[in-house]
């Protein structure tokens, strides 16, 4: 019998069109962990698929990687959904991937917690940022659907708190792919032409995929753009999305998201019913104190008789002026006092009083006072002072050293 001889492109292909034909390999789940994931500019993404003993090439193509809604990556386990065929070029068979699912959860919170993860790094959850809701907004912007319940609720509760606020909607989709380019282009919106002072985001409440247009990347990144405060009312308590994160209040209901942008104009109405009662209160009470004070001072003599007032001030000014007489008595006498005590002071310290007691003082003819014999010369004038007159002399002789 003569063999058939095959070039390698035909065995690759008969091999192809084996497994092609195949309906198990034409539809398969494989179950296993993500190694090698790679993403390349064209936008198809390879990676390998392995289990503990073996290993299965596998290929995404761009346009079902689009539909991915997590970044897959290296370590994490999956189920691959696809075909199985042969390559021709290379002769390996490999998994044309459709679909990834990530193992022990849903695809969809695999994405929000990636997201939730990285715009966290990034900053866009810190407290710093958030920013504070006026007091009492004069313009509300609503964005959210039209046609849902939440918007007639949040529009009634505004209505009802607070009247004077005007509202203004504009209607975006909140689900399916067009719903995030929707939400984000209305803030943007807002913003742009400062058409309010206050943002309310969301929708009524719903399974995660209804939710999903809130957890979406562009939307969070323009609320965290948005110089307008913005608060998030996404489902309802239990439901967490990222736009709750990035906004700067979070609701958990749509009607909260409305109790919380504006205050109750019938507590309000309380709180000055209150602040009219307690000044009222405070305003008698300061007539009845300046009232007895009227009477306190009617009732004093000096109103009544002014003539008691001018008595009883001189009474003063004479009792004054005898305490300043004795005073200035007794300074006098002290002075006196001080002056004798300084007057024998200066006359113990003086040199006539050392005359007194038998000395006499020596001058020469310039009237300088003679301590030296060597300030004298034989035939020198001098003067003599005693306690009681003097005598000039003329220097016969001198001599140093002890008087002779």
């Amino acid at each position: 019998m003569e063999r058939t001889t095959l070039t390698v492109t035909e065995l690759n292909n008969a091999i192809k069109t084996l497994l092609d034909r195949e309906p198990m390999l034409a539809d398969v789940c494989v179950r296993g962990e993500l190694s090698n994931y790679k993403i390349y500019p064209s936008g198809h993404h390879y990676f390998t698929l392995k289990d503990a003993e073996s290993s299965l090439r596998c290929v995404m193509f761009k346009s079902s990687a689009s539909k991915l809604r997590f970044r897959p990556e290296s370590g994490m386990g999956v189920t691959a959904f696809g075909r199985v065929t042969v390559y021709p070029r290379d002769g390996a068979y490999q998994l044309y991937c459709t679909a990834l699912q990530p193992e022990g959860t849903g695809d969809l919170q695999v994405a929000f917690e990636q997201l939730k993860a990285r715009l966290s790094a990034e900053g866009l959850f810190d407290s710093e940022h958030k920013k504070p809701l006026p007091a009492f907004p004069e313009k509300i912007a609503i964005i959210t659907s039209s046609a849902g319940a939440a918007v007639h609720d949040m529009i009634r509760i505004l209505g009802h708190r607070w009247p004077m606020t005007k509202v203004l909607l504009l209607p975006v989709r909140v689900q399916g792919v067009e719903a995030p380019p929707e939400i984000a282009g209305a803030i943007r919106y807002a913003n742009e032409f400062h058409v309010a002072d206050l943002i309310i985001t969301g929708r009524g409440g719903g399974s995660i995929e209804d939710l999903w247009a809130f957890n979406d990347e562009r939307v969070a990144r323009a609320i965290y753009a948005s110089e307008i405060p913005v608060i998030s009312a996404v489902g309802h308590e239990p439901d967490v999305t990222i736009s709750d994160y990035v906004a700067d209040r979070r609701a958990s209901t749509p009607s909260n998201a409305a109790e919380i942008a504006v205050p109750d104009w019938h507590e309000m109405r309380d709180v000055l019913d209150g602040f009219e009662i307690r000044s009222r209160q405070a305003m008698q009470k300061k007539l009845t104190q300046l009232s007895q004070r009227l009477d306190a001072i009617a009732q004093k003599r000096v109103l009544s008789d002014p003539g008691v007032y001018i008595d009883n001030r001189r009474m003063e000014l004479d009792h004054m002026r005898d305490r300043l007489g004795a005073a200035a008595e007794r300074k006098l006498a002290a002075g006196k006092q001080d002056f004798v005590k300084l007057a024998a002071a200066l006359d113990a310290m003086s040199p006539l009083r050392v005359l007194t007691r038998g000395y006499s003082l020596t001058q020469d003819a310039q009237g300088h006072t003679v301590r030296s014999a060597s300030q004298l010369k034989t035939g020198d004038r001098v003067r003599l002072r005693f306690a009681e007159g003097g005598a000039d002399c003329t220097v016969d002789s001198l001599y140093e050293g002890e008087a002779q």
